[in-house]
């Protein structure tokens, strides 16, 4: 037995792989670190799954969500008046404009909080129901790509497998037509 062999016989023998458990010291295991990954993402997959799996279908919520779209278009309408009103009515205009000047500025401060909180919550609920459709689409993904090799399957004209094997009838078929 020879100097080198001992050598490496004690590095990596015995099942065991000095070297390797010496870099990993400095140096974390790409590998493992990937599996580490990739079950974190699937957990987090699972939890927006189940997060938002019930949507909201009662007549209150319907409701809700139907007075949530009043203002914003009720805002944009009003302003849009105002500029026509200043144009047809100068006069009348410069009236209701002088009466909001004399609006106290705490008022404005409260009437800003209010609007920047009911925009604010609306863009937290747009987001939350673009996170659902982006767990569902995800979930999905599997089933997707399982098609996708299938038709991909089909195209290149290989036959169709069943749960147990080949496509007997097509396995026929082309027997019959091939000659």
């Amino acid at each position: 037995m020879g100097m080198i062999e001992m050598l490496f016989g004690s590095l990596f023998g015995g099942g065991r792989n000095v070297v390797k458990e010496t870099a990993e010291v400095f140096r974390e295991n790409a590998e493992a670190q990937a599996g580490r990954d990739s079950a974190y993402a699937q957990a987090a997959l699972q939890q927006f799954a189940a997060e938002f799996a019930h949507p909201r279908k009662g007549w209150f919520d319907r409701l809700i969500d139907g007075l949530n779209r009043v203002p914003r278009p009720a805002m944009a309408i009003g302003v849009l008046g105002l500029m026509v009103a200043a144009m047809v009515d100068p006069i009348w205009f410069a009236s209701r404009m002088q009466g909001i000047a004399l609006v106290p500025e705490p008022m404005w401060w409260l009437l800003g909080a209010i609007v920047s909180f009911y925009f604010g919550a609306r863009h937290q609920a747009k987001g939350q129901d673009f996170q659902r459709s982006i767990a569902a689409t995800i979930a999905s993904a599997p089933q997707v790509t399982r098609n996708i090799g299938a038709l991909e399957a089909l195209a290149r004209g290989s036959e169709v497998e069943t749960g147990t094997g080949e496509n007997p009838a097509l396995s026929d078929w082309r027997r019959d037509h091939d000659g």
